[in-house]
């Protein structure tokens, strides 16, 4: 059997390349724009593309059990603002995000934003196993950065700067890049992910 993967919708960015990435992964795929199916959900993906407020919006009326299910370890993946959600908070909103990651989202210190292009991730996780090629795809002007430096696996530099772009915490990794976006090098990362996930459940 494939592993199933739960992919949020909540009302904004576009769902097509994710969906259509990991499908050629191998993994199956169920959309749901009701959060409360997230309960049954054996492998969530968050998705990116949009704000902070409007994403949070369809998810804080269930951000506890969001929590207790990350916890538990249900393996699950944030994708930009889909990362970005699962901070405590954000510079860019004033709604709460899930908080599973301990720390805030704050904007970028660079002279032109948003960043966006292809830069090189600097990791040594498993997730990245098999990619020659580092550089991945971006499109931001926020970045995670997390109270606990473990949870920073991944680094980047844009303008001079470098900033988190990686993050793990139990079984729940973040991207501040685009996998789905990033080629061959990026679907490399989704099917880690995905052989990862099946090895949690």
């Amino acid at each position: 059997m494939p592993l199933k993967i739960t992919v949020t919708d909540y009302g904004v960015g576009n769902l097509y390349s994710i969906c259509r990435s990991l499908e050629r992964c191998g993994a199956e795929v169920e959309v749901i724009s009701d959060m409360s199916k997230l309960r049954d959900a054996e492998c969530i993906v968050f998705p990116g593309v949009g704000a902070f407020d409007r994403t949070m919006r369809k998810l804080l009326p269930y951000r506890d059990e969001i929590v207790s299910k990350l916890e538990s370890g249900t393996p699950a993946l944030g994708i930009c603002i889909g990362m970005q959600i699962l901070f405590e908070g954000s510079e860019e909103g004033s709604n709460p995000g899930i908080g599973y990651y301990p720390g805030r989202v704050r904007m970028m210190q660079a002279k032109v934003l948003p960043h966006m292009g292809w830069n090189e991730v600097v990791t040594e996780d498993p997730l990245f196993d098999g990619v020659d090629d580092r550089m991945f795809y971006f499109v931001h002007s926020y970045c995670g950065c997390p109270d606990d430096p473990g949870v920073c696996i991944g680094k980047t530099e844009y303008d001079g700067r470098e900033f988190a772009s990686f993050f793990r915490k139990g079984n729940v990794y973040g991207t501040q890049f685009h996998p789905e976006k990033s080629s061959a090098t990026g679907k490399k990362v989704l099917q880690n992910f995905i052989s990862f996930a099946e090895g949690q459940i």
